[in-house]
């Protein structure tokens, strides 16, 4: 079997998929069905994979859908550095020693990225 379904490509961790289907729509000028993000993968997933990933993902927040027809259409709820910056903020959250953490990275920020974080945080920071 060498880790292949018939008529597919290499069998991928699920995460992977993720982010292959995260980086088609983010590429797309709008939100896709399950049978578009087929076509536009070349047929490499099937119909129902496809449809349990952008489930799965719409399920922790990653994709925002709206019913189109007998489908619904999936879109990212923000782009690339929206879903940084969340990865961030998950990770501080994660942790009971917030202040440290924090602490630790403003110390390895570049002199370049600490004055824009001032900058962000506003005047009196």
């Amino acid at each position: 079997m060498g880790g292949q379904a018939e008529g597919r490509g290499p069998k991928r961790a699920n995460g992977v998929r993720e982010a292959e289907i995260l980086a088609l729509l983010q590429r797309t000028a709008g939100a896709l069905t399950p049978g578009e993000v087929v076509e536009r993968l070349g047929g490499e997933l099937s119909y129902s994979s496809v449809v349990t990933i952008l489930t799965r993902m719409h399920t922790k927040g990653l994709l925002g859908r709206v019913a189109r027809g007998r489908a619904f259409a999936y879109a990212p709820v923000t782009d690339d550095a929206g879903f940084a910056a969340r990865r961030m903020h998950t990770v501080l959250e994660d942790r009971p020693d917030r202040e440290t953490v924090l602490a630790r990275f403003a110390d390895e920020l570049s002199d370049t990225d600490a004055e824009l974080l001032r900058q962000l945080l506003g005047p009196d920071q």
